[in-house]
């Protein structure tokens, strides 16, 4: 992935965790430190959709597939 569709995918998801420590702590897990929940995780999938042009349906992905920032840039990176 380049330079600037990560930045692009960093924003979307600090945007959505309000928090900017997603940029430091790419393997944390999301949701068990209160980050994600599930209707931030359907908010985080319309923004990739909308941003990127990809489409990843909840039902695609298990949660432990795209728990962490460095998990959501690959799937990204992946259907690039």
């Amino acid at each position: 992935m380049d330079a600037q569709r990560e930045e692009q995918l960093l924003k979307l998801i600090e945007e959505i965790c309000a928090d900017p420590v997603v940029r430091e702590e790419r393997d944390m897990d999301l949701f068990d430190v209160g980050l994600l929940d599930s209707m931030a995780a359907i908010e985080l999938l319309v923004g990739i959709e909308g941003e990127f042009g990809i489409s990843i349906a909840p039902t695609e992905v298990e949660r432990e597939e795209m728990n962490t920032v460095n998990l959501i840039l690959k799937r990204v990176e992946e259907r690039l």
